[in-house]
Order: C-alpha cells, then sequence, then structure tokens
C-alpha cells in the first residue's frame, strides 16, 4: 500500500513549517550583555543598562543622516560606546534604564531601536511613559 497524495503534501507542509519555526527563531534577538555581544559581531542583542551621564553625548551630522553616541553600562558594568543613527530623543539624559537592540562591530555597538525607561513608568493619568525610538535606515 503506498502513501496517498495527502499524506505526502501533509509531510511536505510539515517539513516547511519546522523549517519557517527554526528560521525565524534564530533570528530573535536575545537579553544579553556586551561582553557576550563582543563575541558574536553582527548578531542582534537586546542590551539592557544604564546611560553615563558624566561622559558627553556626541550628536554627528555627518552626510545627510543624524546621529548620536553616548557611553552606557550594562548589568555586568561593562561600559560601552553606543552609536544610534536617528535623533537623540528628549530628555534621554533622564531615563533611568535604556535596553537598546543592535550588534558589535570594532568594540562599538551599533543599535537600532532605544527603548528609554523613564523614572516613573507611568504619568499621573496612567499612560505609559516608555518611548522606544527606531534608526532611520
Amino acid at each position: 500500500m503506498g502513501l496517498k497524495k495527502t499524506h505526502i503534501l501533509l509531510i511536505i507542509l510539515i517539513g516547511i513549517a519546522i523549517g519557517i519555526i527554526i528560521s525565524t527563531m534564530s533570528d530573535v534577538s536575545t537579553y544579553s550583555d556586551f561582553e557576550e555581544a563582543a563575541h558574536y559581531p553582527g548578531r542582534e542583542f537586546q542590551v539592557i543598562g544604564k546611560l553615563n551621564i558624566k561622559k558627553p553625548i556626541e550628536l554627528s551630522m555627518e552626510t545627510q543622516e543624524r546621529s548620536f553616541s553616548f557611553y552606557m553600562s550594562d548589568r555586568k558594568n561593562i561600559e560601552k560606546k553606543v552609536i544610534f543613527k536617528g535623533e537623540k530623543p528628549h530628555d534621554f539624559e533622564k531615563s533611568e534604564q535604556v535596553v537598546i537592540t543592535g550588534s558589535m562591530k570594532d568594540d562599538i555597538f551599533r543599535t537600532s531601536n532605544i527603548l528609554l525607561k523613564c523614572p516613573s513608568k507611568y504619568d499621573k493619568k496612567g499612560n505609559n511613559t516608555e518611548e522606544i525610538f527606531k534608526s532611520k535606515k
């Protein structure tokens, strides 16, 4: 007794579904620190940390793209320079915690997203005060 066409089609669809699941799982960024990101240059990570307000925030208007750089310490107190292509968020220096998404290259973390956690997550009206900024690519 041979396999029916529906069984063969079902096996092919299951194989395709498994392939899609595996490929999306490998692209998901993971929470990490600068040390791990340095071991895998080019791979995307999410790093949680604090802005070092004692070091300068440098604005750059080279070419047509605006960017800014700052120094941030992760949860292990490892400090790295971070570059974000885009506008500096309003009240950036007042953020209590910063979550960045990007990758390490040449000992500099290049981020495409910044999530700012303000001192109070909610204002008096109950509105969320977190802000997400995405790079202009």
